[in-house]
């Protein structure tokens, strides 16, 4: 059935969010402090990870080399010069901040970075557009079925920390996600290997944004910087 993954997906990330919301009503508030620090150090490295296992590799020499680093400033700077233009950040907060009335939340003060955080934790990275198009392809959900498993444990820390705005993440999940699928077929010519590299090494680095930002409360304005994923894919094209 082509767009099972994404259900799961959007499944996974209820079921988490109902999870963690029930865990984290019963955490003070020093150990919720502690929990978003230590995720934001796990994301952190695993976005890290993800960026340098794209940038190094090892030559016929046997040594340690780098490359992309080129591609991966233009992407930023390009990328994050387009989202303050268009104010990405301020335009989903907007959006956040209407869920947060329309849901009967408008008391939870962090409603809308839990909200924010999450989609972007979520959303961004290959596996979410690799696996929505092998979905809508062939209707193979496999790599939507690990990512799933994947947002399932994020959400659940997540959700314990920011609260309920973290459950609302699965509604740009099955709308990107489900985007994809339905546009494979026109996609699919557009995602060579060297596209999704690209893809791939500017996700994992706005990744490690989502976890800086979890570290040092909203010191960086990550949905801003999403069209870098759009310039990253585009330059491969160019090169």
């Amino acid at each position: 059935m082509i767009g099972l993954g994404t259900i799961i997906n959007v499944a996974a990330i209820l079921l988490g969010g109902l999870i963690g919301w029930l865990f984290g009503r019963f955490l003070k508030e020093s150990l919720q402090n502690a929990i978003v620090r230590s995720t934001g150090i796990c994301v952190m490295f695993i976005g890290m990870s993800g960026a340098l296992e794209k940038i190094l590799s090892v030559n016929e020499e046997g040594k340690l080399t780098s490359g992309g680093t080129l591609m991966m400033i233009g992407s930023m700077a390009i990328g994050t010069l387009i989202g303050e233009l268009i104010d990405i950040d301020g335009l989903i907060e907007k959006f956040g901040n209407w869920l947060k009335k329309k849901t009967g939340n408008a008391k939870d003060n962090n409603f809308v970075e839990g909200f924010v955080t999450a989609s972007i934790t979520v959303c961004v990275g290959a596996m979410t557009v690799v696996g929505s198009i092998e979905d809508g392809i062939d209707g193979d959900y496999t790599t939507l079925l690990v990512k799933s498993l994947l947002d399932f444990i994020i959400i659940i820390v997540m959700t314990s920390t920011l609260g309920k705005g973290c459950v609302f993440s699965a509604i740009p999940v099955a709308i990107i996600q489900g985007g994809f699928t339905l546009g494979a077929k026109l996609i699919e010519p557009y995602m060579t290997e060297a596209a999704l590299h690209n893809l791939s090494l500017v996700g994992s680095l706005l990744i490690f944004c989502v976890g800086l930002n979890l570290l040092r409360k909203n010191s960086v304005k990550v949905a801003n910087m999403l069209p870098a994923i759009i310039v990253a894919v585009m330059w491969a094209f160019f090169q």
